[in-house]
Parts: structure tokens; C-alpha cells; sequence
């Protein structure tokens, strides 16, 4: 019997050697360097973890030359390499006492990193002091804080007894808790789902720590905005309650515009079903009216002075006072040149011909004929009322030259055309000029 309980104590003994070899042994570490903005009271010895688990310690703190922390750490081998995406940022062990901080570390996707390697400061993350936290209070919502501290001490102060008596309260909560957490654990498997969630979603949040941080930044530079503008905020939610009750006056009488608009919408319907094949149609229209539109933009409004539509027509009205006695005095004129214009316009042919044959005179011609006053002419054919040329017959063609053809008419020197244009003939009787005179074959 006693040989038994001598094995059983030297077994119970090597188990206790090799869990404290295995706790407490030295083994191979690797060192690395981490930069942080400040050290936040580490200390050498401090923990480095990794998922909560220790790996390592600190080896040694120091301050770098542009005032940033470098923190030197010693990783186990078996945790080891680290890669260049890994992130460390320093966590308290509790609110409570000095030195209290650990460097935790987690591993990400990379490039091993060598030893002595140094991870930036762009992947570390200094912790968030409370101090730091009351900092970004103004000094009244310190003030008010440190008053609900000393009136949390006031009220405790005199009345221990009675404080202790209610502890005995705490058994029955705490009894409470304990049901509650057998309610939890009674589905194990439920309850394991849950957890197991639960991890996911804390790894999740672990993983945007840094978003994290910065939103936390973020929210605090809000506030402080937020207490700067509290004036503005004040005004503003006196201003709220008339606004409120106009906008329920508003939309008592939206409800009935609703209502009427129910007459419109039932109207519309069998308009909006054309409507669709519409806008397809309308799309490459307006896709090529978008030039056009930004040339209507930069010509009806564009920067600077006197260079667009809308100045010019501010302008119109000044020059149209300016403009109204030269209007009053070219209408006057356009009246008067009126019976001049009637009298030339019959003999635009003639003057475009003179000014386009100028200094031909034999080639030229007026309405009383050519400027040489004698123009053979055999009359061998004439036009028909098809404009085709015939020949004469003998009889018809003059056999002495015809004169004393003053007073021709305008296009009298040419064969009459066809729709009766020519030779001119003035109804009016406002040209001296006698229709008769034609050339010979009329």
C-alpha cells in the first residue's frame, strides 16, 4: 500500500515539474521593436499577448530622437515570426493601479519580419488614458462630474450601517443572476451557438479597432463642436415647437391638396402609359442636347462683365431709348425711298447687267435697247411657248431695220418670256414707256 501511494505522489510530482517547465521555462524568444506615440506606462517585464494568451515581455522602453516610444519586446519561438501585418496596441489589465499594461498583438497576412524588425507607428495604437477621457469635457461638465463624485461620497457618508444592510440584499440578486445563468446554459448547444457568435463578432470588432479609435476621435471632436455650439443648439429648439406647429398647419392643408390631387393622378393615367416609349424616344435627344444647353448656360450667364444675355438685355432697355429717334428717322426715310425703289426695281436686270458689263458698250442695253442704238438683228428664229428655238418663215423676217424706238419698256430688248414677265408693264402708269416697242419677231 505504501509502495502505491509513493508512485502516485512521484507521478502527481513530475506532472507539477513539467507543467512548471512549461509555464516557467525559458525557451528561445526573438525580439522585434514597436513605435508608439507614448509608452503609456509600460514597464520592462510587462505582458505581450496574443488572443489573451502571454508570449513574451517587455525587454526595454526609450525614447527615439523625434520623442516617440520605442518599445522593445521578446516573442517565444513557437509565436514567432511575426509578419508586416501585424498591429499592436497597449491595453490596461484594469482601471486601477500603475504599470498595469500589457502590449497586445495581433497577427496579419504579410511578409515574415526579421528579428530586431521595427513595426511603425502606423501600426500601433497607444491606449486611451481616462484622463485623456475627462480632458475633452469642458470645464462645467468637469466641474458637474466631480460634484456627482463628492455628492456620491455625501451620501454614503454617516449611513454605513444602512449601506451594509442592504448589502444583505446582494445574496438574493446574486441568486437571481445564478437562474439566469442556468436559463442560459440549460440549451448547451444554444447557449454554445451563442458564444461562438458572440466570438465572431468580437473578432470582428477586434479586426476595425482602428476604424474603432478613430470614430471614437472622431465623436469626441463632435462634441466638443457640439458644446461650442450649444448657443445655436438653443436657439434652435426654441425656435422648434412654432415651427412644429406651422408645419401641422401645413400638413392638415397637404391633406387636402392630396386629396384634389387624386382627381389629377386618375386623369393622368392613361397619358402615362405613352409616357415610358416617350422618354426613350426623348433620351437621345437629350443626350445630344447637352452641348447645346451648356452653350445656352455659358451664353445666357456667364462670368464676368458685359459678355452674356442677361446683361445684354438689362441694357436693352437703355437702347431703346437711344435707338427710338433713329428708328423714328429711318422709317421716315424707308417711306419716302419707297417710290423710288418701285420705279428702279424694273430695271434691276438692266443695271445689273450695265454695272456687270461696264465698259462693253456695244454688249449693253437699257430698257429703250443697246447703248449703240443699232443692233442687227436677222430674226432668223424665234421661241415658242416651249422655249425652243423655230426658224422663221421668210415673210415674217424684216427686211428693213426698224427705228425711232425711244420709249421701250423694260425687258423689251429681249424675247418676251414665257410666264409674261418681261417686257414689264406698269399698271400703275407710273413708267414713260411704250409697250408697243418691241424687237422685231414680237
Amino acid at each position: 500500500m505504501s509502495t502505491v501511494r509513493v508512485l502516485t505522489v512521484a507521478v502527481l510530482l513530475g506532472a507539477v515539474v513539467l507543467l512548471a517547465v512549461a509555464l516557467l521555462g525559458g525557451g528561445a524568444e526573438t525580439e522585434y521593436k514597436l513605435r508608439f506615440e507614448t509608452a503609456g506606462q509600460l514597464v520592462n517585464d510587462d505582458d505581450v499577448q496574443i488572443g489573451g494568451r502571454r508570449v513574451g515581455s517587455i525587454k526595454d522602453v526609450k525614447l527615439t530622437s523625434d520623442n516617440q516610444a520605442e518599445v522593445t519586446i521578446a516573442v517565444k519561438d513557437e509565436f514567432t515570426p511575426l509578419t508586416t501585418g501585424t498591429t499592436a496596441i497597449i491595453r490596461q489589465t484594469s482601471l486601477s493601479g500603475i504599470a498595469n499594461r500589457y502590449v497586445a498583438l495581433t497577427k496579419g497576412p504579410g511578409a515574415e519580419l526579421e528579428p530586431d524588425a521595427l513595426l511603425s507607428a502606423e501600426k500601433t495604437t497607444t491606449p486611451v488614458d481616462i484622463d485623456q477621457l475627462f480632458a475633452t469635457f469642458d470645464e462645467k461638465t468637469r466641474k458637474g462630474l466631480q460634484d456627482v463624485i463628492a455628492g456620491s461620497a455625501q451620501q454614503l457618508d454617516g449611513v454605513a450601517p444602512q449601506a451594509n444592510e442592504g448589502l444583505e440584499f446582494l445574496n438574493p440578486a446574486l441568486t437571481a443572476t445564478q437562474r439566469v445563468v442556468g436559463e442560459l446554459t440549460r440549451d448547451q448547444q444554444v447557449f454554445r451557438d451563442f458564444v461562438s457568435t458572440t466570438s465572431r463578432v468580437t473578432s470582428a470588432v477586434a479586426e476595425r479597432r482602428n476604424d474603432l479609435s478613430g470614430l471614437v476621435a472622431n465623436a469626441n471632436r463632435s462634441a466638443q463642436a457640439i458644446g461650442s455650439e450649444n448657443v445655436a443648439l438653443a436657439d434652435a429648439l426654441q425656435v422648434l415647437p412654432p415651427t412644429l406647429r406651422r408645419a401641422n398647419t401645413t400638413f392638415v392643408n397637404l391633406r387636402s391638396t392630396l386629396d384634389d390631387l387624386d382627381t389629377l393622378v386618375d386623369v393622368s393615367k392613361p397619358a402615362t402609359k405613352d409616357l415610358a416609349p416617350f422618354l426613350r424616344q426623348l433620351r437621345p435627344l437629350v443626350a445630344d442636347a447637352r452641348p447645346t444647353i451648356a452653350d445656352l448656360r455659358q451664353l445666357v450667364r456667364a462670368p464676368g462683365r458685359g459678355n452674356d444675355l442677361v446683361e445684354l438685355l438689362r441694357k436693352a432697355p437703355r437702347l431703346e431709348r437711344e435707338a427710338r429717334p433713329a428708328f423714328k428717322g429711318s422709317i421716315a426715310a424707308l417711306r419716302k425711298s419707297r417710290p423710288v425703289l418701285e420705279f428702279i426695281r424694273p430695271y434691276t436686270p438692266e443695271l445689273t447687267g450695265w454695272l456687270r458689263d461696264f465698259g462693253q458698250t456695244t454688249a449693253n442695253y437699257d430698257a429703250n435697247g443697246h447703248f449703240a442704238r443699232v443692233s442687227p438683228i436677222f430674226n432668223a428664229f424665234s421661241v415658242n411657248s416651249d422655249n425652243v428655238l423655230e426658224p422663221n418663215q421668210s415673210p415674217d423676217r424684216p427686211v428693213a431695220p426698224i427705228t425711232g424706238q425711244f420709249r421701250r419698256c423694260p425687258g423689251a430688248a429681249t424675247q418676251p418670256a414665257a410666264d409674261g414677265s418681261s417686257p414689264f408693264r406698269d399698271a400703275g402708269g407710273k413708267l414713260d414707256c411704250d409697250p408697243s416697242q418691241v424687237i422685231p419677231g414680237r
